[in-house]
């Protein structure tokens, strides 16, 4: 059996189940939103078990509180196929008062409209790839909040070797690409990412056709500025400068991308909370993980032997993901 890595997102989703009746885990694909959900739920549902997806389906069509039957924290993975299940979470919750009753985990890659918000009721928990502390590449020892708090923080030094992180960057922070024995495979699972963003993804996410070939062009162009301020223009005018694009379109795969959990960028930020004024005006571009930018680009570890620059973009932004 596969040990399980513990995730930072352990605590946090324990803290959403003692404050709320139900907890909707989200973020980009592939980063084990399902795998960290199982480790606290008591009872599961599986939607997508194509032996008994039917079976469920009609329940969850016809009398959804039927399948809220069960130990809690009782998990509904992939929930979206059976979007009727929300409003029974929600007025069970209403119902029984009481915290920690469900746990919701789905694909980012469908959007589903619903008829009522779960505010006070279904939280929100956001989760990331791995970082490097979860994947224990890296000792935790160095504490950001720390050096806040003390201004003060003692030196340690990283036990990875240079070219260990640059395939670090390059991997990403997937669980399923740690489980793979060698470099190549592992690398291949955000390689792979990025196809399946760009041809089904980006489409499904809300049932609209799009051209994988734009979608791949823009993500292309936000690698090549990954982690500097570079505007829209700039960004637009890369992408439109080969394929014939409005920018009606451009900010919809925009908006597209940003519901998939793909394109994060970085706001605006203040040094002081009651500060007027922001240190910078514009965001900064990022994606969620550093490899779905080297998967765009096309590039494997041994590119960064003659190219140090690029390879500094990329360390920032795995620097803020982690």
């Amino acid at each position: 059996m596969i040990k399980y890595k513990q995730r930072i997102a352990d605590r946090l989703l324990d803290l959403k189940l003692e404050s709320f009746g139900a907890t909707l885990i989200v973020g980009p694909k592939g980063c084990g939103k399902t795998t960290t959900a199982k480790q606290r739920a008591k009872s599961v549902i599986e939607f997508q078990d194509e032996d008994k997806r039917d079976a469920y389906l009609s329940v969850a069509n016809n009398m959804p509180s039927k399948l809220l039957i069960g130990d809690n924290p009782r998990l509904f993975d992939e929930w979206q196929d059976a979007p009727k299940i929300w409003g029974a979470i929600r007025k069970s919750v209403d119902d029984r008062n009481e915290s920690g009753l469900y746990i919701l985990t789905g694909s980012s890659s469908q959007d589903v409209n619903l008829p009522h918000t779960g505010t006070t009721r279904i939280s929100t928990l956001k989760m990331y790839p791995m970082s490097l502390y979860e994947s224990e590449e890296s000792s935790g020892e160095v504490s950001l909040i720390n050096l806040f708090n003390t201004k003060q923080m003692e030196y340690v030094e990283s036990k990875l070797t240079f070219n260990q992180l640059i395939f670090a960057i390059c991997r990403g922070g997937w669980p399923r690409a740690l489980l793979n024995k060698t470099q190549a495979s592992q690398l291949e699972i955000a390689s792979d990412l990025f196809y399946q963003i760009c041809h089904r993804d980006i489409s499904n996410i809300d049932r609209v056709k799009r051209n994988p070939l734009l979608a791949k062009k823009i993500l292309k162009s936000y690698s090549r500025n990954i982690c500097t301020l570079a505007e829209t223009k700039t960004i637009f005018s890369d992408v439109s400068s080969t394929i014939d694009v409005s920018k009606t379109t451009y900010y919809d795969y925009i908006q597209a991308l940003e519901k998939l959990y793909v394109i994060e960028d970085i706001p605006a930020w203040c040094p002081s909370i009651r500060s007027k004024e922001a240190i910078r005006a514009s965001n900064k571009r990022n994606l969620i993980d550093p490899s779905i930018a080297v998967a765009a680009l096309g590039i494997t570890p041994s590119f960064f032997n003659t190219d140090f620059k690029t390879l500094g973009f990329l360390f920032e932004s795995l620097c803020i993901r982690d």
